[in-house]
């Protein structure tokens, strides 16, 4: 299929996105694509995997900023540009603005990942912290840009922008041609809007479905008419985007098949899932896709699909909070407390349980003041591991059966 001319609807083409990948060849990393056995296995679908992760800075934000930076005049390099951004905007601009001599200011929201600010920083741009969410840095970078006389490189709303990101398709589905589905998380639509339009141009049949965070369903609203607020604290911070632009909607309404909705929890056990069976990191907004095909597994079982992991850089203290806790709803931890007679003896009647079981115990709490149980009584939070859910349920059952009040700590 040709490519359709630029419109008011369509300010992005095919050949845009192919000249994109002629201008930015060699500057970014043609990142893999492989097959995942194990997330395959996982989903019953035919998983790809294209791993975004490996760009310099993390993500797949490179390819647009990269795009937008060589489409400078010197004269507007010179004076500088300036951008708002979670993270990995962020870092992509400061890392080709480095590289190219162009002067960068950042605006994050206070609440972004340390380890993103760190890197922006690392890559020598001026980071500036403002406001609560990614809606109150992108007006404040809008300020400085009139004040200070920079250029604002969006996001995602742009043309050079969307051609960039578009590239991930091309490589895609040149590395993995059968493909019938593509799955890509939507923030600000930058990624989705690239990649629908090249992929629909090379296979009108192919599907594309976009997911967002259901703490930001923006899309999902405009297309559903469904009436959700956009707040919230995510560990999908990169697609955390409360305000639509202008031409993503367009391009989205025209070229995406379908948008689901992901909670919290389907995200959290996504990115486990990527680091336990594939070895590979992914940040909350890159596990989105994945996230949705354990959240929807009859919508996509049997199909060929591909996933853009979009970015790996997660606080490693959230990524280590994130795998204890699926770890946790999965059953292979679980916290135990225990109500029993303060005396001797008592807590090793408790503990020779685990051992009979075999589930491993990593600590301990006793706690005889802070409880409103008689003064001989006592409680333990036992903080345990097991192979399984299973093993973990027939200790529980020994315990009780032993004669002990027992009730688990549960998450969400």
């Amino acid at each position: 299929m040709a490519s359709p001319a630029r419109t008011a609807a369509f300010p992005v083409t095919l050949a845009d996105i192919e000249a994109a990948a002629r201008r930015i060849e060699g500057q970014v990393v043609r990142t893999p694509t492989y097959r995942s056995r194990n997330l395959s296995e996982l989903t019953g679908a035919e998983v790809w995997v294209k791993l975004e992760n490996l760009q310099v800075v993390a993500a797949y934000k490179e390819r647009g900023a990269l795009n937008k930076l060589l489409l400078m005049d010197e004269a507007t390099r010179k004076r500088g540009v300036i951008a708002a951004s979670a993270g990995n905007h962020a870092q992509a601009v400061a890392y080709h603005g480095s590289r190219l001599g162009v002067p960068v200011t950042i605006v994050m929201a206070r609440p972004t990942p340390t380890v993103k600010v760190a890197q922006t920083e690392r890559h020598g741009a001026r980071v500036i912290l403002h406001g609560e969410l990614l809606d109150e840095a992108f007006a404040e970078a809008q300020r400085l840009e009139e004040a200070e006389g920079l250029t604002f490189v969006h996001p995602f709303d742009e043309p050079d922008i969307i051609a960039g990101q578009g590239t991930v398709a091309l490589e895609l589905l040149e590395d993995a041609p059968e493909l019938d589905t593509l799955i890509v998380p939507i923030g600000g639509g930058g990624l989705i809007s690239g990649i629908a339009t090249a992929a629909k141009a090379l296979r009108p049949d192919i599907e594309v479905i976009g997911v967002q965070a259901k703490l930001y369903p923006w899309m999902y609203c405009a297309r559903t008419g469904a009436q959700l607020p956009s707040a919230g604290d995510t560990i999908a911070e990169g697609i955390a985007v409360k305000k639509p632009g202008v031409l993503t909607p367009r391009i989205i309404a025209e070229t995406v098949d379908d948008i689901l909705l992901v909670d919290e929890d389907e995200i959290e056990h996504a990115v486990a899932m990527f680091l336990q069976l594939d070895k590979t990191v992914a940040e909350g907004a890159g596990a989105a896709g994945l996230a949705a095909m354990l959240a929807h597994p009859d919508r996509f079982r049997g199909r060929k699909v591909g996933l853009v992991l979009t970015g790996g850089n997660i606080d490693p203290r959230l990524l280590a909070t994130v795998i204890l806790r699926d770890l946790f709803r999965t059953g292979r931890m679980s916290r135990l407390r225990i109500q029993l007679q303060d005396r001797p003896g008592a807590l090793y009647s408790v503990v020779r349980l685990f051992e009979r079981h075999g589930v491993n115990i990593i600590d301990i709490v006793h706690q005889r003041v802070f409880t409103s149980l008689p003064a001989k009584d006592a409680f333990i939070d036992v903080d345990c591991e097991a192979r399984d859910a299973g093993q973990l349920a027939a200790l529980v059952e020994d315990i009780k059966a032993a004669g002990f009040e027992l009730h688990p700590v549960e998450i969400r």
